[in-house]
This record gives C-alpha cells, structure tokens and sequence, in this order.
C-alpha cells in the first residue's frame, strides 16, 4: 500500500476537529488536529498526536500544559488559521485552569502533560485533565478530507 492509500483509509473514520493550543513565554501557539481521544476515566487522561516536525511540538515539551479545544460547527475558519490554510486572521483566547482556550469550543479540557511516547513520525502527548467547560452546541466533522457538521435525519413514519 502507498501513502495516499493508507491516508485515504484513515479519512474514512469520521472526527471531531480540534484545536491544541499552549503557551510559552506569554506567546500562545496552536495546532488543528483530529489525532485526539480519551484514555482513562480514573484518572482523567487523554492523548494527543503530533508530528515530529510539527513546531508546537517543542512548545509543549516546555509549558508541560495544553488545551484540547473541540470545535462547534461554526468554527470552521478556526480550524483553518491553526491548520495554516488562512494566514491572515488571529484568533482570540481565553482562559480555562491558567490555559489558553479557543471561545465558542464546544468542549475546552486544560491539561498537563503527564507522558509522552515517539511513535513512528509522530509524538503521543498524554494530558492529565486538570478543568473542563463544556457548552451545548453541535461538533465540526472532518469526514474524507471536508468539513462536516451533524444534522439531525427527520424520519417519518408511515
């Protein structure tokens, strides 16, 4: 198999979108991603999926911390500033536990680092929950390469 088929494969398993975000000497620096998921309920852990070459890696192996920001599905443009496809826009953050936060994410979970593990090209991050806001909004999918949103199906019965 080459690369594009292996990447095409992967695209089929539809994902949230996020935005990881953390912050060094007062600079705050962020990333889209969709290499996200739970690990443990006790404690509360959750890995992150970053790419060797990847410049936030660095950054947070510095901070220590980080925010997994779940996108609402009008933050499309979000996404697209931090995946370096819109160049001229920034984004203002928030704060959740000391960490910086993307307003309007439909889930902000702040965290610690509490491992890391170098897998093939990319680098594990695992996060220690430390404080999450939640808020009641409908998630931003990629799904095969494009942004999708969840809509509700009507079904009628007959």
């Amino acid at each position: 198999m080459d690369d594009r088929q292996f990447r095409t494969a992967m695209g089929k398993f539809a994902t949230g979108v996020t935005v990881i975000a953390t912050e060094v000497e007062g600079d705050i620096h962020g990333m889209t991603a969709n290499a996200f998921m739970s690990v443990s309920l006790d404690p509360k852990l959750i890995v992150i999926s970053v790419r060797e070459q990847a410049k936030i890696l660095s950054k947070l192996q510095e901070s220590k911390t980080f925010s997994v920001n779940i996108l609402a599905e009008d933050q499309q443009e979000v996404s697209m500033i931090f995946a370096g496809q819109i160049k001229d826009k920034q984004v203002e953050f928030g704060r959740l536990d000391g960490k910086p936060v993307i307003p309007g994410a439909i889930a902000q979970i702040a965290c610690e680092v509490s491992a890391e593990h170098v897998e093939g090209d990319h680098t594990l991050v695992i996060g220690k929950v430390t404080d999450i806001h939640l808020a009641d909004k409908e998630a931003l999918i990629f799904y095969s390469g494009k942004y999708r949103s969840l809509k509700e199906e009507k079904t009628v019965t007959i």
